[in-house]
């Protein structure tokens, strides 16, 4: 074990851009990947010295180079990023077609990454992220999710848009592993899509891969997605079992997909392709293809998200909470970053202690449990009421006490 840790270290000393060795490897973007010069990499060896196989990195504090600037909580909003593939699902007569479009709303929030090999925040009990979209079309999208578990960590969120009878609640569970050269992220948890315009279908239940942090010890350090995620709809019999391939040693590809739809035990088409890139949907009994997404093509067209100045924010809502550490990051400034991430954390470890001591118990703000999953505390509005409007929008932002 020490000559792998001294094999890492000697190669992270070595002159960047000098070295075949210091290329991205082949068959990767360059944001995808990241190259540590020598002060990260020993930080990075100092840190994993520390650690062992299969450790639970829950409690492991990583430094702060490595962080992307921004909360999980905002990170989830990925998925909201390109709406119009979902917005008028529920005008398609054919199950089958709006199963297709759901693939294409979950499929299309991947390409949205970071440079390099990075981890958002991990949320602090009872933080919080809210905003709000204007579509062109004159419709709007309400946003909101919530740190309301620790240990675990637990993220629940929730999205609504009436105008547009789309609905979505879900949560996720992120464990991550040490596991020699790498790091996993395995992602538990669920999103449940309500087309509300077609209440028959019930919910479509999508889960996530994992995540590969590859290369933290020797070679370059790659982010991949992994194993096989299900979307299924349970009403219509219709399932997908999608697989996120991870490159193998000797062969293969980055950022490769592959599933099969079918309705019961039927197959009914093939998806393919690269989720960076460009990912078909082949159809079986005809053997026409269509394009589910085109991220070279499409990626660009992006909702933006309306979140109110810093100074408006509650101090737990996450860009106000987080505001020191993602300035110190973006002027690059690791010393300051790591002081503003402690800062919160150790008010964070102070708060913790008092509620163990008065016997408080922390109760989420915006989420409850009912039969093991998280749900908003909200009566869903079925319809696209300006009433039904005011009610989503008066619990996300509730009016300022007097």
């Amino acid at each position: 074990m020490m000559g792998l840790f001294s094999q890492a270290g000697s190669h992270i000393k070595r002159a960047r851009g000098l070295s075949v060795d210091d290329r991205a490897p082949e068959d990767t973007e360059p944001d995808d990947t990241s190259i540590l010069d020598e002060n990260e990499g020993s930080v990075i060896i100092s840190l994993i010295s520390q650690l062992r196989v299969g450790m639970d990195l829950s409690k492991v504090t990583f430094p702060t180079f490595v962080l992307e600037p921004r909360s999980m909580l905002e990170r989830i909003t990925d998925f909201m990023s390109h709406p119009d593939l979902i917005f008028g699902a529920e005008k398609c007569d054919d199950s089958e077609e709006r199963f297709t479009r759901i693939l294409q709303y979950y499929l299309a929030g991947w390409h949205i990454k970071p440079k390099g090999v990075k981890k958002p925040y991990n949320p602090v009990l009872g933080e919080f992220f809210r905003c709000r979209y204007d579509y062109p079309n004159g419709t709007q999208g309400f946003f909101v999710a919530e740190q309301v578990s620790h240990h675990p960590p637990i993220s629940a969120f929730f999205y609504i848009s009436p105008a547009n009878r789309v609905c979505i609640v879900g949560e996720l569970r992120p464990k991550s592993k040490f596991l020699g050269n790498s790091v996993s992220t395995t992602m538990e948890g669920e999103n449940r899509i309500m087309l509300m315009g077609v209440p028959d279908d019930g919910e479509y239940v999508v889960t996530m891969p994992n995540m590969y942090a590859r290369g933290i010890l020797f070679g370059k350090m790659v982010l991949e997605l992994g194993d096989t995620c299900t979307v299924k709809n349970e009403k219509n019999r219709l399932f997908c079992d999608l697989e996120f391939k991870t490159k193998g040693f000797f062969s293969g590809t980055y950022n490769t997909i592959a599933g099969r739809v079918r309705r019961g035990n039927s197959d009914t088409g093939e998806v393919s392709g690269r989720w960076s890139h460009v990912m078909e949907f082949k159809s079986i009994k005809s053997g026409s293809k269509r394009v589910l997404f085109d991220a070279a093509k499409d990626g660009q067209s992006i909702a933006p998200k309306y979140v109110p100045d810093i100074e408006q924010q509650e101090p737990y809502e996450s860009r106000r909470l987080w505001k020191d550490l993602t300035q110190a990051i973006e002027e690059r400034n690791m010393e300051r970053a790591t002081e503003a991430k402690s800062a919160v954390e150790d008010a964070q470890r102070e708060l913790r202690r008092k509620r163990e001591e008065s016997g408080e118990k922390f109760v989420p703000r915006y989420f409850e449990r009912h039969d093991g999953r998280w749900e908003p505390k909200l009566k869903i509005p079925r319809d696209d009421s300006s009433e039904a409007i005011d009610a989503v929008q008066t619990w996300i932002w509730p009016p300022a006490a007097e």
